[in-house]
């Protein structure tokens, strides 16, 4: 299931563009939750998480840009589609890791071209996996549904969205078997999903859920760094 925003202060439009990707995704036979907003402060202040959103760069109240910058702040994975009838900040765009920029009229088959990329995108970040034994016997566990792994005493712990799940590793291993794929080790206990982090300073990092983790002081600018290599990769 895909959660997808429109975000566009003309009603009319925004019915128009959100009528226009269930279309297409019913054609593609992909499932979605498709949610309208008619302002940047109104999406900004949905409880629901989206996969996609598709937003207006010119807006009364909190334009489209400063938006963008505003769900950048909060969540690295989000994909960002522009929506406008000027070109003139198709640079802009670039600034917030746009995923891509449509100008309007948004034409059928360019709209039917980015929502296809986009889906493919979702898709492979949600099927990231890894085999770990426990009672001998063998588990999936989905990366996407990951908050963090804790290592405590043999134990390692998978804190994700449907509770934690424990099995015995060496947190060094897990660390190699999870390079290149969204995850650091911020501290010798944890290692922390990117894609969940919502704030962060040189002493801890809020997720999402609000969970708090510790950050090593050595390993704080690594982290940060993560942090930004990992966005360039999300888009």
């Amino acid at each position: 299931m895909l959660w997808i925003a429109v975000c566009d202060d003309e009603i009319l439009e925004c019915s128009k563009i959100a009528v226009k990707i269930r279309e297409i995704l019913d054609e593609m036979k992909v499932s979605c939750t498709i949610r309208q907003f008619y302002g940047g402060q109104e999406l900004l202040q949905s409880p629901e998480t989206f996969d996609i959103i598709f937003l207006d760069i010119i807006m009364g109240g909190l334009d489209g840009m400063r938006t963008a910058q505003m769900i950048r702040e909060k969540a690295y994975d989000k994909l960002l589609v522009f929506l406008s009838a000027s070109r003139d900040y198709v640079f802009d765009a670039y600034d917030v890791e746009a995923f891509q920029y449509l100008v309007k009229p948004i034409e059928d088959k360019k709209l039917k071209n980015v929502l296809q990329k986009a889906v493919h995108k979702t898709k492979e970040r949600s099927q990231a996996f890894i085999l770990v034994s426990r009672d001998r016997q063998q588990k999936k566990l989905f990366l996407d549904d990951i908050y963090y792994f804790e290592i405590r005493g043999r134990m390692i712990e998978a804190h994700g969205i449907n509770g934690i799940f424990s099995y015995y590793e060496q947190i060094g291993l897990l660390e190699k078997d999870l390079q290149g794929k969204g995850f650091f080790r911020c501290h010798k206990s944890y290692l922390v999903n990117l894609k969940y982090v919502d704030v962060y300073n040189r002493q801890e990092i809020i997720l999402d859920n609000g969970e708090r983790i510790a950050v090593a002081k050595r390993r704080y600018e690594a982290f940060c760094g993560a942090i930004l290599a990992y966005m360039r990769t999300i888009v």
